[in-house]
């Protein structure tokens, strides 16, 4: 069973992971949320492996959130003669948005048919995540003229970057627009944005969202991928018009150079959750275990590292989609996780430091620190939050602290969305009407999985009236007889 631990896992489906009995393991094993990449795949393919994750997570006795992650522009070179050529370092090489042969040895077509006027002579391209460098000789209408800087083997369809960022392509393609129709056909919890440059991006991704999910009565959370250098200096704009980031560290490297993505991913993850938004941390996390059944030394601490930071998730991809050992990657992240956190824990001395100049207008927000801050000094055992939005589970989810977090509600599409915050645990519970009668509801929810016995402290928060959104206004602290 599922080791306990505060950050929660993110795991691509694919051929790999696609049996229905794999799929319940990961589940029980800690997979929270599932992520569909739709720059594979058919539409049905899509909504077949949706249906399949729901099942999984029901007969697994969890809910787990589904996240469509949207192919974005295609950036890439065309398709070779022999599938691939050599290119030899100090070759010249010609990107031709006009070709439609195949390519060789001298050049190849572009699927990306703006290169030509994104770029001009001094430019640097990375293409294949950075493995080949070329330098921009000329540009001649339709051609790039390149000379290879960093050779090696090139291969069909491999991706474009432009060193320091520069590339023109919309955020949202027609492809994206169908994808979003598809993904809100089975109510998508999240939805990621690839490569979105400004806060325009992420706002018309939302009503395009919103449009495609008003027939189901659904609202998706929207996921920005920080992957194109123009993104860093807007990284609050695109902050304020999502509901959270995920550092992509593999385009993102290509573009700002790998030395600068640790510092980066610290700033994100700091800026995110100052801003009350979710962030995840992705990318080569563990590597390696598409081949071999352990991870090496220093993918255990990249993803200690990214728990230290305060992530809120960590996310596996061709590990999980197309890797040998799923369900392995799955046990030994979760391990990796639930050591971070207790090394943390044991280590944390800055008790009320978290909530020191600490402003408020909002009395939901001041109840929502209020039981952190007071749960921490009794030593309580749980935190209960009864919201029917989540926003109170995911304002208590920003700050560090080591007492988990029940979040009760009575919507399976806000337990689904909570799957994806640090150290809340969601779950189903009808609420009554009568704030006393729920308040029992609660307690009787919470001994019946053994979270809480006889003598245990809890705090608990929740609105009255019962059950409007963003009506948190009473926290109390219980003893269990």
């Amino acid at each position: 069973m599922q080791v306990r631990r505060a950050t929660k896992i993110v795991a691509t489906l694919g051929p790999a992971s696609s049996d229905p009995q794999l799929l319940e393991q990961m589940v029980n094993e800690g997979v929270n949320v599932v992520r569909l990449n739709f720059s594979h795949g058919k539409a049905e393919d899509h909504v077949e492996r949706a249906r399949l994750v729901r099942e999984a997570a029901q007969r697994a006795g969890r809910e787990v959130a589904i996240m469509a992650d949207l192919q974005g522009p295609k950036i890439r070179v065309g398709k070779f003669a022999e599938g691939r050529v050599m290119l030899e370092p100090g070759a010249r090489f010609v990107l031709d948005a006009s070709r439609t042969e195949p390519g060789d040895i001298h050049g190849v077509g572009l699927d990306y048919k703006e290169l030509p006027r994104d770029v001009r002579a001094g430019d640097v391209l990375l293409l294949n995540d950075g493995l080949i460098v070329l330098t921009v000789e000329a540009v001649r209408a339709e051609a790039v003229h390149t000379v290879v800087k960093l050779g090696g083997e090139l291969s069909n369809n491999k991706g474009i970057n432009k060193q320091g960022g520069g590339l023109t392509a919309p955020a949202l393609t027609a492809k994206d627009m169908e994808d979003i129709k598809t993904a809100m056909s089975f109510q998508a919890d999240y939805v990621a944005v690839s490569f979105p440059k400004n806060a325009t991006d992420m706002e018309m991704a939302r009503q395009l969202c919103n449009v495609a999910a008003a027939e189901y009565g659904h609202r998706p959370g929207l996921i920005a991928k920080i992957e194109r250098a123009e993104a860093i200096p807007r990284l609050e704009e695109i902050l304020g018009a999502s509901d959270g980031i995920m550092v992509a560290r593999g385009d993102l490297a290509v573009e700002v150079g790998n030395a600068a993505v640790p510092a980066l991913q610290k700033k994100m993850i700091r800026l995110a959750r100052a801003m009350d938004k979710v962030v995840i941390t992705a990318t080569q996390m563990m590597e390696s275990m598409i081949t071999h059944p352990v991870p090496t030394r220093a993918e255990v601490s990249d993803v200690a590292n990214a728990v230290l930071d305060g992530t809120d998730a960590v996310m596996l991809s061709a590990e999980t989609a197309a890797g040998k050992y799923p369900l392995e990657t799955v046990q030994e992240m979760a391990k990796i996780c639930a050591a971070a956190e207790a090394a943390e824990a044991a280590e944390w001395t800055q008790r009320d430091a978290d909530y020191s100049d600490r402003h408020f207008k909002r009395i939901d927000q001041s109840i929502a620190l209020g039981a952190l801050f007071t749960a921490e000094h009794l030593g309580a055992k749980a935190i209960v939050a009864m919201t029917d939005s989540g926003s109170t589970a995911l304002w208590m989810s920003r700050h560090r602290i080591h007492i988990p977090i029940y979040a009760l509600t009575p919507k399976v599409s806000t337990q689904r969305k909570m799957a994806l915050y640090r150290n809340v645990r969601p779950l189903l519970m009808d609420t009554s009407a009568d704030r006393d009668t729920a308040l029992l509801q609660a307690e009787g929810h919470l001994r019946a999985r053994s979270i809480v016995q006889s003598g245990d402290v809890y705090a608990i928060t929740c609105g009255e009236p019962m059950g409007q959104p963003g009506g948190t206004n009473m926290l109390k602290i219980c003893k269990v007889q």
